[in-house]
């Protein structure tokens, strides 16, 4: 699964590497938690555009505006027929930056948290979906993380690991006329373990509101 990641990625860049013309204001995270609001790039006409998303889909049938936590990830391989998800995949799909995402691994000692980043240490999209809701004066947009099978980095840490799209792929995966399943499916595949570093960090980042560059320090 994934249930926290960072993005401290200066706008400017987010803005250009998604080919985005603005941005909204948001200050850099080290401790990213469900249910709240994260960036995420969709193009629901022409053009892209980088909005703010509650973590957690909240699907558009749903009866109230509460977000279910066992929503912040769906499975790469029930994706295209869950209820919940089966929609927004072949309709709603997005890309969420994030520069790294945690982990936890079980030890003898308790749970040992693990950050894990590309070792060129860039920007990179998870494959996210989005969904609209809205009751009388009630509007929210949320989103989900899709997950997959663990690649050899991160496999002796969890057996998952979020979907990361390929920068060749991020047009036809946020394009909306994009209707096929299948072919998204073949887009969920474990990122190259190679391109990837895990590595243990203090048990600081289990408090959500602990949000700093200390979230992220390697430890021995």
């Amino acid at each position: 699964m994934c249930g926290r990641f960072t993005l401290h990625t200066p706008p400017a860049v987010l803005a250009e590497y998604f080919d985005i013309d603005a941005i909204p204001e948001m200050a850099a995270s080290y401790n990213i938690a469900p249910s709240q609001s994260v960036a995420a790039v969709r193009r629901p006409g022409e053009h892209r555009e980088l909005v703010l998303l509650r973590w957690g889909l909240l699907p558009s049938w749903a009866k109230e505006a509460k977000t279910n936590y066992s929503m912040i990830n769906a499975r790469a391989e029930t994706v295209a027929e869950k209820p919940a998800y089966r929609t927004a995949f072949r309709q709603r799909r997005c890309l969420i930056p994030a520069d790294g995402f945690y982990e936890w691994k079980l030890t003898p000692d308790g749970k040992q948290p693990y950050y894990i980043r590309m070792q060129c240490e860039e920007v990179f999209a998870l494959a996210g979906l989005w969904e609209h809701w809205e009751r009388q004066d009630e509007v929210v947009e949320s989103c989900s993380i899709i997950v997959t099978e663990a690649n050899d980095t991160i496999r002796p840490v969890h057996d998952r690991m979020p979907v990361i799209i390929r920068p060749s792929d991020y047009d036809r995966w946020l394009d909306p006329e994009c209707r096929d399943a299948a072919a998204m499916k073949e887009l969920l595949q474990p990122w190259p373990a190679g391109e990837m570093t895990a590595y243990p960090v203090s048990k600081y980042v289990n408090r959500p509101a602990n949000n700093d560059a200390r979230c992220i320090e390697p430890v021995t």
